[in-house]
């Protein structure tokens, strides 16, 4: 899907403030509300907005510990990777996991409430899913950057005229 400067601007508008009423979000990007809308429903429709969520500070909900996990793979065969992505997919204490490149196969986010309900999933799941050669692990201590709404900030459109 090719997006133009306005689709741009509604994904970033979006991505900063996702509950943003739709009057507002049209005066932001220079249109009117209903043009507005109906771009945010062709980009609803067609994936490029995945989904809405609440970013919620993960202590919140009493998550205390967070974990960047190094997985290296027995083998690389199609079956391998496929019952590995699966049983990774089927982890609710897992809230990413990218294929990589270089010495690590896998790099995986964990969240856990403390060390031992890390241990119990380390040891008694992820060592276990099928293809585990070897895990490295290493705690985050603080977060410095953590803005998951990561298109590029986009300038209000400078007193443009409305697009109809």
């Amino acid at each position: 899907m090719e997006l133009d400067d306005i689709d741009k601007r509604i994904v970033s508008a979006l991505q900063a403030e996702g509950r943003l009423p739709i009057v507002e979000l049209a005066d932001r990007v220079g249109l009117s509300p209903t043009p507005c809308q109906r771009r945010v429903r062709r980009l609803e429709e067609e994936g490029l907005i995945e989904r809405y969520a609440a970013l919620v500070p993960p202590a919140a909900m009493g998550i205390q510990l967070q974990a960047l996990v190094e997985v290296t793979l027995e083998d690389h065969s199609e079956r391998t990777v496929e019952a590995f992505e699966a049983a990774i997919r089927a982890r609710p204490e897992v809230v990413a996991c990218y294929a990589m490149t270089g010495d690590m196969d896998f790099l995986v986010h964990v969240f856990a409430a403390d060390l031992g309900q890390f241990s119990e999933f380390a040891m008694k799941a992820l060592l276990r899913m099928p293809g585990v050669k070897g895990t490295r692990s290493s705690f985050i201590m603080q977060a410095v950057k953590n803005d998951l709404a990561w298109a590029p900030s986009v300038a209000k459109a400078p007193s443009q005229k409305r697009v109809r």
